[in-house]
Parts: C-alpha cells; sequence; structure tokens
C-alpha cells in the first residue's frame, strides 16, 4: 500500500460512525490498563472485532497498546519481583508465537474453554483467600506463563493465567499491581513478532492502531493516577471482579461460538 492509499485508508476511519462506539470501549480499556494493569482486551478485542474481524482486532489492540508499556514500566520494574515475573515472562515468550499459529489455522475455542474455567477456579481459590507461599513452585510459573502466551497468541487475552498468580501472591497492592504491570508487559510484547510474522500486522491495522493510541494512552494515565490516589485501597478486589467476569464472559462466547459450529 503507497502512502496516498494509506491516508485514504486513515481518513475513512476517522470519518467512521462505528468509531465512537470503539473509541469508548477503548478509552475503558485504557482506565482499567492504568489501574489495575490489566483488563484493556476484554473491552476493546470484542468490540473491535465485531467492526474489523478478530484478526485485524488482535494487531489493532496489540498497536495502540505499545506505548501504554513506556507508561507503565516504571511502575512495574519499582514493585514488581524479579524471581516471579522473569520466569513467568519467559514461559509467556514461548507460548505466544504457538497461539498465534492457532490463531490463523486451528479453532482456539476449546482452548480458550479449558483456560476460562481454569481462570474461574483461580478467581475462586482466590476470593476465598488462598495465597501461594513464598517459594513458588517453578512447574506453577510455567505453566501460567505459558498458558497466557498461548490464549494471548490465540485470543488477545492472554493475562488472566498470569494475572492469577501475580494476585495469589501475597504483599502490598503495589507489590501486586507491580508484578501484574510486570507480566502484562511481557504479554504485551510477546505479540508483536508473530503477529508481524503470519503477516497480521497490516497498514489497516497501524493505521487503526494510530487513531486510537492517543485515547487508550490518556485514559491509561486517568488509570495509574486513579490508583496513586485511592485506587490501591480497593486493587485487590477490582482486580479480582475484572478477572472473574474476564474467564466467565469468555468461557459463554467461546461455548456459545463452539456450540454454534457443531
Amino acid at each position: 500500500m503507497n502512502i496516498e492509499s494509506w491516508l485514504e485508508s486513515l481518513t475513512a476511519i476517522v470519518l467512521d460512525e462505528r468509531l465512537l462506539l470503539i473509541a469508548v470501549a477503548v478509552a475503558l480499556a485504557g482506565f482499567l490498563r492504568g489501574f489495575i494493569g490489566f483488563g484493556a482486551a476484554l473491552v476493546s478485542i470484542p468490540v473491535i472485532s465485531l467492526v474489523f474481524g478478530p484478526q485485524l482486532a488482535l494487531p489493532i489492540v496489540t498497536i495502540m497498546g505499545i506505548p501504554s508499556v513506556l507508561q507503565l514500566l516504571p511502575d512495574a520494574v519499582r514493585h514488581s519481583e524479579l524471581p516471579i515475573v522473569i520466569p513467568v515472562s519467559f514461559a509467556i515468550f514461548l507460548g505466544t508465537p504457538i497461539g498465534t499459529l492457532v490463531l490463523v489455522s486451528v479453532d482456539p475455542d476449546v482452548m480458550k474453554i479449558v483456560i476460562s474455567l481454569l481462570v474461574i477456579l483461580m478467581v475462586g481459590f482466590l476470593a476465598l483467600g488462598w495465597k501461594l507461599n513464598q517459594k513458588v513452585p517453578s512447574s506453577i510459573l510455567f505453566l501460567s506463563g505459558f498458558s497466557g502466551g498461548l490464549i494471548q497468541g490465540a485470543a488477545g487475552i492472554g493475562g488472566p493465567p498470569v494475572v492469577a498468580i501475580a494476585l495469589s501472591r501475597a504483599g502490598s497492592p503495589d507489590r501486586q499491581r507491580g508484578n501484574v504491570l510486570a507480566v502484562m508487559t511481557a504479554i504485551a510484547l510477546s505479540s508483536v513478532l508473530p503477529l508481524y510474522y503470519y503477516g497480521l500486522i497490516t497498514m489497516q491495522a497501524i493505521a487503526i492502531g494510530l487513531v486510537l493510541f492517543p485515547i487508550y494512552s490518556i485514559f491509561t494515565w486517568i488509570g495509574s493516577r486513579y490508583f496513586d490516589i485511592d485506587g490501591r485501597h480497593h486493587y485487590r478486589g477490582a482486580a479480582l471482579l475484572v478477572l472473574g467476569v474476564i474467564g466467565i464472559s469468555t468461557l459463554l462466547a467461546a461455548c456459545w461460538q463452539f456450540a454454534g459450529k457443531l
């Protein structure tokens, strides 16, 4: 696509009346990203998929979310636990390319159903006050990261498995949020190369991502400021609520789509 065609595509996107609906979803997604560190894909991907389709939605969300990685990186570095973050992130980068292969070649609904059930189960344990010991088994860290990478590559919502592990750690809201921000940074970055390799990062996706990223970044900042001012007192409850909603909604959507193919 030449520059003239690219500008025409960008203009058409800006003038599209459906952009308002997407902008509202992206604003809410940005607030969630800034406040609790995850949940943005739950809001943005379904709405963008309705307008542009699922294979375009994932690269759009990836592109518009890259600046927020830099916005939130200082908090992630300052408060996260490296013994948790490093092995989980390594597993994420292993799992995401496989998940992207699923996106372009295999029906991912069954995998989403299984992971959603695991997320709902984990939320139940966390809501009852379950926490991991100081020494987390490496197998659990690897499994959570690899599962997150798989679902991120296949559906763009890879946060729940890794966020569940981060929330299971004892500590202050700042420490828990720092762990969430760190593993979500790995989730965000792990998508870029696989999407590019499989040809999903198109000029149209870049154009739409560029239109949306200022909205996303502004509301990410607002969410982050809310955490600093008063949100840390509500952080764990809000994070568990969003995590539960993600698990249930993903499960219902995947079951509906799977049943429709029978």
